[in-house]
């Protein structure tokens, strides 16, 4: 299935969480670590395979999870992931999270960015980059970087759905397609 497509299943689940979320005390931060922990399990095979066992029920899938991660689930959390399972939608916990995420992000009013630079960035440089996109965005920025010297020069700039590639990378291949 296309990544789109899982987005729009995923989305209703990840509204669903938050807006139970919301209503909890310390709902968002227990939520967060949660849907993160889980999907960040079904990233990995060993997860997938045992789960993807026709042999498994939907309401067996559910407890395996459950099981593996007892101390970090609570009630609520596990009635969520017996919803999942009832409708085949475990596959989607890395959707889910990823959607709750923007969703927490966007009722703080913060901002995750990624800044990919083929030479390392300097603090200075991060903050000036920082303080501009809060100037712009109106959100509180949480500015991470790393280092990827396969881009040659420039940098890739990643904010939620937004992708600004600068890399010189990027722009030869820009270059590329064109001349095609």
């Amino acid at each position: 299935m296309a990544e789109a497509e899982l987005t729009t299943i995923a989305r209703p689940y990840a509204k669903a969480a938050f807006a139970f979320a919301l209503d909890q005390d310390q709902g968002l931060t227990h939520w967060s670590t949660m849907l993160g922990i889980l999907a960040a399990a079904m990233a990995e095979d060993v997860v997938r395979e045992k789960l993807d066992d026709p042999r498994l029920t939907t309401e067996a899938g559910a407890r395996v999870l459950s099981a593996m991660f007892e101390s970090e689930l609570d009630e609520k959390s596990r009635n969520f992931l017996v919803v999942l399972a009832e409708f085949g939608r475990l596959e989607l916990l890395p959707n889910i999270s990823e959607l709750f995420e923007l969703l927490k992000a966007e009722h703080e009013r913060t901002i995750n960015v990624e800044v990919t630079s083929a030479f390392e960035v300097t603090s200075e440089e991060t903050e000036k980059l920082s303080d501009a996109l809060h100037a712009k965005l109106q959100r509180e920025v949480n500015l991470t970087t790393h280092v990827d010297e396969s881009l040659l020069g420039g940098v890739v700039i990643k904010a939620e759905d937004s992708v600004i590639d600068g890399s010189v990378r990027g722009k030869l291949r820009k270059l590329s397609q064109a001349l095609q």
